[in-house]
């Protein structure tokens, strides 16, 4: 298993705001995260007020899932294929215009829902290439995991923020008025990348072959090494079971007699766990720790949710589930792991697929506990999700740690070149 070979302590999260380009990404990701977040829930209002279809609604959000992994399979290769700071404007300034035609009033429901479809496949190469691009900015040691934390964060607590803003903007605005929020949001954030950023080459060359052929050879490739394999299903497959609480948190709290109130609280516990979990392995651990705490956190981070068998009140399940939320935290050393094993040609395509896999088998576990939740009690399936997804947890645990031999990390090496990097 690799531990690290440093005692030193963390750099801390100061040091990842000191180099100038990561400032510049860690303010666009705010801006598009937060316009995202506000336009999905603004295109859901939209489609509702001109369709009065609540199936219709509630697909707008399961289209923003569904694509990932299209998107993220047969177009990965664009983010080694060319330089990362293009592609990353490329995709702001997409996503940007296909937003702007949602603005159309003539753009017919069909035609929001095809948008909202290109949306969705940009993102996981958009975040893909960013995740590679870390690892130029800030080095391939503790900066880069840091720094990887930091944007995990922004986006747990983008989904507490965003939703309240969006209420915000629609109680003043129309649905398209707070979408065109979105379309300055990404303009922002592309205007932030391209001036922002170091135009670096690309990680590997165009190759001349077709770009869908290049994305599946990369994934063959990526998929094909087992300890690659092994490492992403440990991010994956947690979170998979992890959703089954927010999936049904009306529902809950319907049975429970907690008021519509308790459905927000049901939804950002987890959230308000992982934040601060996070914010505390991030800054008072030492990378060896951090790297140390991934297997036993992986191994027991759902047990939490096996509290929902005693069908608990609105107290205790909250605390369930901030334990949960903070159980992955584990994945802020699983980051390091995951850049040691990935050649640097091959990153960014190994990384749009991580990202891709995440977001579908989340979308996927959100399904399949809506549908256990048709024939079985709402606590029953939650309690059971712990069960069932720690026993998973610890066949991947035991996957991970088979595949480690001579995989041990020099963090030690990589710090010092940080240290380098954030001085520029």
């Amino acid at each position: 298993m690799p531990q690290g070979s440093s005692s030193a302590p963390s750099a801390g999260y100061r040091a990842v705001f000191a180099v100038t380009e990561f400032r510049a990404v860690f303010a666009a990701h705010l801006l598009s995260l937060l316009g995202v977040v506000v336009s999905e829930l603004a295109l859901t209002v939209l489609v509702y007020d001109l369709t009065g279809s609540p199936l219709l609604s509630a697909l707008t959000f399961a289209l923003g899932l569904i694509p990932y992994v299209i998107g993220g399979t047969l177009f990965a290769g664009v983010a080694d294929r060319y330089p990362a700071r293009r592609v990353l404007v490329t995709c702001d300034l997409i996503c940007a215009a296909c937003v702007a035609v949602m603005l159309v009033p003539a753009t017919p429901v069909a035609g929001l829902l095809v948008l909202r479809c290109l949306v969705a496949a940009v993102a996981p190469v958009f975040t893909g290439t960013r995740m590679a691009a870390l690892t130029d900015i800030l080095g391939e040691g503790d900066l880069y995991v840091l720094g990887r934390s930091l944007l995990r964060i922004v986006s747990q607590s983008a989904m507490l923020v965003g939703f309240g803003v969006g209420g915000v903007l629609l109680a003043a605005l129309s649905p398209r008025g707070a979408i065109t929020v979105t379309v300055v949001t990404f303009l922002c954030s592309a205007v932030l990348l391209r001036f922002g950023t170091r135009d670096r080459p690309a990680r590997a060359g165009a190759g001349g072959g077709p770009l869908l052929r290049e994305s599946l050879a990369g994934a063959r490739l990526v998929l094909g090494d087992r300890r690659i394999r092994a490492l992403m299903l440990l991010s994956w497959l947690p979170a998979m079971f992890v959703v089954a609480p927010e999936a049904l948190a009306a529902p809950y709290a319907d049975r429970i007699d907690a008021g519509p109130a308790a459905v927000g609280l049901l939804l950002g516990a987890m959230a308000v766990g992982h934040v601060g979990a996070e914010l505390f392995v991030g800054s008072a651990l030492r990378p060896r720790t951090r790297s140390r705490i991934v297997l036993p956190v992986a191994a027991v981070g759902l047990l939490p949710l096996v509290v929902y068998a005693v069908r608990p009140g609105l107290p205790l399940a909250l605390a369930a589930l901030a334990l949960a939320g903070m159980g992955a935290a584990y994945v802020i050393g699983l980051d390091q792991w995951f850049v040691d094993a990935v050649p640097p040609e091959l990153r960014g395509r190994a990384m749009t697929l991580l990202t891709a896999g995440l977001m579908t088998i989340q979308g996927l576990g959100m399904a399949l506990a809506g549908l256990a939740a048709e024939f079985f009690p709402v606590h029953q399936v939650v309690a059971a999700s712990g069960i069932i997804g720690t026993a998973v947890s610890l066949l991947v645990v035991a996957e991970v740690r088979r595949t480690a031999h001579g995989q041990v990390s020099d963090i030690e090496g990589r710090d010092g070149a940080d240290r380098h990097v954030t001085s520029g």
